[in-house]
């Protein structure tokens, strides 16, 4: 118990002289021996990545995750599985859970009513989706979340502790120059001076472990840039599921309504407009931007063959009134009236009376046909 106390008190001088000399440094009368650049530049460097990493980590989690109270306290309960070291059980997706309550509805509604067939097929899909989302969400857990989190959890921790314990080393250091100088005695300048060389062998050794874990951040981005890059391929496998879902649930939906109510569709049908949209995925197209749906139809005002195809031959270009146009989005002509377009060409496009105000003419060279203004970027 003495022994304990002598070291309590011992801890407590201790401290009291570093809380000391901490502050009159920052008041400016006492001297700071300061780090050397190179270890100052891996300090702040360090402490850039761990501030963006985090954010970065809570961040991704409300993407993966953003209403955590729908499953009541999913997040707390993932963090008592985590310190019970236990696997977090598979949850069950919004997506998988509407399309169990699409199917129980069409088992009361009737599974053989129109609307009841439609609902299994709506929930059938929807539950696709929800599996395709919670294998993301899981993929996305081990291959990212978990490597920012043991780097925050585990390497962040250790570099803090070293650091700490580096200026500690520091204060020491300088609280013993400061006894050197004060020093009057032979006797008493020898002790402070035997003391220094002890507190600067102290101070050298630990400012060389931190250099080495400081520049292990370096090995830290590697392996968070691998991460990334498989963050980002389990996010466009599964848009690219949704979206392979998505396109086969339309077609099945576009074949059962065709057959339930073949003649109430057609008359519905404009016969003039037909909606048609390029494929989003294009090696032109910016990312992540999908080109705009467009309504081709027939324009008015403008001399037509019998087909109701435009006589693009007989227009001609007018002296004003012409501008240059940047092309935003590849374009595939659907029939000879049309112009194809490549993204980021020029062409010049202009505009006849009559004619659709969702359509002006484009000339490339000796080419002509009428374009889409919304794959356009007009200039000046």
């Amino acid at each position: 118990m003495d022994f304990n106390l002598k070291k309590l008190t011992s801890d407590a001088g201790v401290f009291f002289t570093r809380a000391v000399q901490f502050t009159e440094e920052k008041l400016g009368s006492a001297e700071k021996t300061e780090l050397d650049a190179h270890l100052e530049n891996l300090i702040a460097r360090a402490d850039c990545t761990k501030n963006w990493t985090e954010k970065i980590f809570r961040q991704t989690e409300v993407l993966l995750q953003p209403n955590p109270i729908d499953h009541t306290g999913a997040r707390i309960e993932e963090f008592f599985y985590e310190k019970l070291d236990k696997k977090i059980p598979s949850r069950t997706t919004n997506g998988e859970l509407l399309g169990q309550y699409m199917l129980d509805a069409a088992k009361d509604f009737g599974p053989g009513t129109p609307y009841g067939s439609t609902l299994i097929t709506v929930g059938e899909y929807q539950s696709r989706l929800g599996g395709a989302e919670r294998e993301f969400l899981q993929t996305s857990a081990i291959n990212f979340l978990t490597p920012l989190r043991n780097f925050l959890e585990g390497d962040w921790r250790t570099i803090s502790k070293e650091r700490r314990l580096l200026e500690n080393r520091r204060l020491d250091l300088d609280i013993c120059k400061a006894r050197v100088k004060k020093a009057k005695q032979a006797e008493a300048k020898a002790a402070a001076e035997q003391e220094l060389r002890v507190a600067q062998t102290e101070f050298d050794r630990q400012a060389e472990v931190t250099r080495l874990l400081l520049e292990g951040i370096s090995s830290t981005h590697v392996n968070h840039l691998r991460c990334l890059h498989e963050f980002v391929e389990a996010q466009a496998t599964y848009y690219a599921q949704c979206h392979q879902y998505m396109q086969e649930l339309q077609k099945e939906l576009s074949s059962a309504n065709s057959d339930t109510y073949p003649n109430s569709f057609a008359s519905n049908a404009k016969p003039s407009t037909s909606a048609t949209c390029p494929s989003p995925v294009s090696s032109a197209t910016l990312p992540g931007v999908s080109p705009p749906c467009l309504a081709s139809s027939s324009t008015p005002g403008i001399a037509q063959e019998p087909s109701g195809q435009l006589k693009i031959q007989d227009v001609q270009q007018p002296s004003t009134g012409h501008r240059k146009a940047k092309v935003l989005y590849d374009y595939d002509a659907h029939d000879t009236s049309e112009l194809s377009l490549l993204a980021d060409e020029l062409i010049t496009v202009y505009t006849v009376p009559g004619m659709d105000p969702d359509w002006l003419v484009g000339e490339r060279g000796n080419q002509k046909g009428k374009v889409p203004v919304t794959y356009l970027e007009l200039l000046s």
